[in-house]
């Protein structure tokens, strides 16, 4: 019988060798199961450790400590003694993200230290991690501080999401730059992408973040990173409705069990640019479900009404935050298959969301769209639903709410990660999933939590209504970075498409930078289990033959394959879900020429339906071209993107 719950045993079944207790000894030897990753750690005055590649230094005397009630665990280290294993089985997940089966295989190194405590490596096939465990007498500690220094051995360039304070959407652009240039004072969110000699990459990354503060980075004047946590809050200030600010603070950074497992530090390590793309180290060393039942957990796109200001036309009413223009989008989303709809804000009075503003008619409106088969997702203020949690979730169970759209955290302490535990486990409970915006760190926790489908803590589409800054550039970053720590709600979908030269940042009638299909592409390239159509379902109606690919483009994958990238200037990756591949690729400013091979298709004919950029596309943005052609594994395409441009296709039996 086929077992569909995540962490269940498929055909592989786990492998676990111990090597037994080793002889106490300063320094040890981890490799990864191909050999090509190894991690020597030595413990002689302190915890350090070099990570090689190939047998090339990538990072070099990398040091590591934990400050627990002012005893620093990590100094001054006594081995009680060393176990090896190897680890290696096959996990489903309840979400395919990029995989219907994920290997997870590992070789873990653990040393067990004198004062109650142990330091596990694991060397993946995909990078490398650590974490600290301990068993302490207290049930309660203090952590004071944790010490993570990733040194490199050269002067490497690094692609570094800078912040400007703890309190943040985590919405950066990931610049270029030399590690020395990065002053100490200079911090940043995850992931940092650093690239290394040959042209490998390593990404920078935690995992199993909970009960803790999220990792940030900061320079420190040299070749290297170095950790720093937002401390503990002891209190806070609400402004309006949503920025609930921090304006004291402990100088400690967790107040935590005394007996427990620490969050992993992770080095995801890809031979070439593209193999972060299917990178999948992060989702490995999560901890596993929480979740007992997940069948009713069902990812698809979302018509969504804030990006494009509820311009909707040709209608006989007035549009706005109103149960008319929503069952619009309703019978938009019914049509073409949509499963989701979202309310944004103004469908509740802000600072009560159990408060709907008398222009929405939520009983008739959610009954209008069960009739119609659409679920609805409800926008709440991340504080406003803390406040009133219980009852809130209750009254959109009642309702019949399928999901929840949270916004404005702008944090990552000890509080604010806790709140997204309970958030999900409470949503959870009445079967509802969540999207979190406003913070990147809830996309490390859609294993732990599958209905946490989704998580925003990107500069993503939404940004071109006041800026240009979410541009093709930017655009082919984001996959090898941002993506690397776990889903990325960039919400793509523009029908509005510009070149650098007509473009123009209007707030009520947004467009985007880019071309027609560099928006398209998005909806292979950007992974989200809960993908946004952000635009105008009046528009959309405008666009049959777009929508014939958005209507049918999955958001969950089976099979994932990333044909060929270069951070920042391209990207072109092939997906499958059943039968049916898609493929996306997306340039930077510059127009190129790509190959697409597909011998990655089975054998047999198939149908490709592609979408390219028009001949006048660098002019008009809008401008493409449909084609329907028979191909099979054999096939060899060429294709032309455009400045800023794209390459969308779906092929099917």
């Amino acid at each position: 019988m086929k077992i569909f719950l995540e962490g269940m045993l498929l055909s592989i079944i786990a492998t676990l060798s111990f090597a037994g207790s080793a002889p106490t000894q300063a320094s040890y030897d981890l490799r990864s199961p191909d050999n090509r990753i190894e991690i020597r750690i030595r413990t002689a005055k302190q915890l350090r450790y070099d990570v090689l590649l190939r047998g090339t230094e990538v990072l070099d005397d990398c040091t590591l400590s934990l400050d627990i009630e002012h005893q620093t665990l990590g100094v001054d280290p006594t081995v009680i003694d060393a176990r090896q294993r190897s680890y290696d089985q096959v996990v489903e997940p309840v979400v395919r993200q990029k995989f219907a089966k994920i290997r997870d295989h590992y070789n873990e190194l653990r040393i067990n230290l004198q004062g109650g405590y142990s330091v596990v490596f694991r060397a993946y096939n995909e990078g490398a991690a650590y974490r600290f465990e301990t068993s302490l007498p207290q049930s309660q500690v203090k952590v004071y501080k944790e010490e993570a220094n990733f040194n490199f051995p050269s002067n490497f360039v690094v692609y570094y999401p800078q912040e400007d304070s703890f309190f943040s959407h985590n919405e950066r652009k990931y610049v270029p730059q030399h590690l020395s240039e990065i002053a100490p004072e200079f911090i940043a969110s995850l992931p940092a992408v650093v690239d290394l000699t040959g042209g490998a990459k390593l990404a920078i990354a935690e995992s199993g973040l909970e009960d803790y503060p999220g990792l940030w980075l900061r320079g420190t004047g040299g070749n290297g990173l170095a950790a720093t946590f937002p401390p503990y809050p002891l209190k806070e200030e609400l402004e309006g409705d949503r920025n609930f600010r921090v304006t004291q603070t402990a100088d400690y950074i967790a107040v935590t069990s005394g007996t427990r497992a620490f969050p992993w530090r992770v080095m995801g390590i890809a031979d070439k640019d593209a193999d972060l793309l299917t990178n999948q180290i992060v989702w490995l060393l999560e901890k596993p479900s929480q979740l007992k039942d997940t069948s009713w957990i069902k990812p698809g796109k979302v018509a969504w009404d804030w990006w494009n200001a509820n311009n909707i036309y040709s209608v006989d009413f007035k549009s706005g935050v109103n149960t008319a223009t929503y069952k619009y989008y309703i019978d938009f989303a019914s049509k073409y298959g949509i499963p989701y709809i979202i309310l944004d804000e103004g469908w509740y009075k802000l600072g009560n969301v159990l408060q709907v503003v008398p222009e929405m008619n939520m009983e008739d409106l959610t009954a209008y769209a069960k009739e119609k088969d659409v679920g609805i997702i409800l926008w709440v203020v991340a504080k406003s639903l803390d406040d009133q949690l219980i009852p809130a979730l209750d009254q959109f169970q009642k309702w019949g709410i399928k999901g929840i759209k949270v916004d404005f955290m702008q944090r990552s302490d000890q509080l604010m990660v806790d709140y997204f535990y309970r958030v999900s486990s409470e949503a959870a409970k009445r079967k509802m999933l969540v999207d979190f915006h406003g913070d990147q760190k809830p996309a490390t926790m859609t294993r732990t939590w599958p209905n946490l489908i989704s998580a925003e803590g990107v500069r993503g589409m939404e940004w071109s209504k006041w800026s240009a800054d979410s541009e093709p550039g930017h655009n082919v970053t984001l996959p090898f970075t941002r993506m690397f720590l776990g889903p990325m709600d960039y919400t793509p979908g523009a029908m509005r498409n510009a070149t650098k030269a007509t473009f123009a940042p209007i707030h009520e009638q947004p467009m985007a930078l880019g071309t027609r299909c560099h928006q398209l592409a998005m909806y292979v390239v950007f992974e989200s289990p809960l993908q946004m159509l952000a635009d105008s379902p009046s528009n959309y109606l405008r666009e049959p033959e777009a929508m014939e690919f958005l209507s049918a483009v999955p958001t969950e994958w089976d099979e994932t394959k990333a044909l060929d990238g270069r951070i920042g200037e391209y990207v072109s990756v092939a997906r499958r879900n059943g039968q049916d591949w898609y493929v996306g690729a997306m340039t930077n400013w510059t127009a190129r020429d790509l190959d697409i091979d597909l011998s990655f298709l089975p054998q047999g004919n198939f149908t490709m339906d592609a979408y390219q950029d028009g001949i006048n596309a660098d002019r008009m943005a809008s401008d493409y071209k449909k084609t329907s052609t028979q191909v099979n594994r054999s096939s060899k395409l060429k294709i032309h993107l455009a400045p800023g441009g794209g390459w969308a296709a779906r092929i099917h039996p």
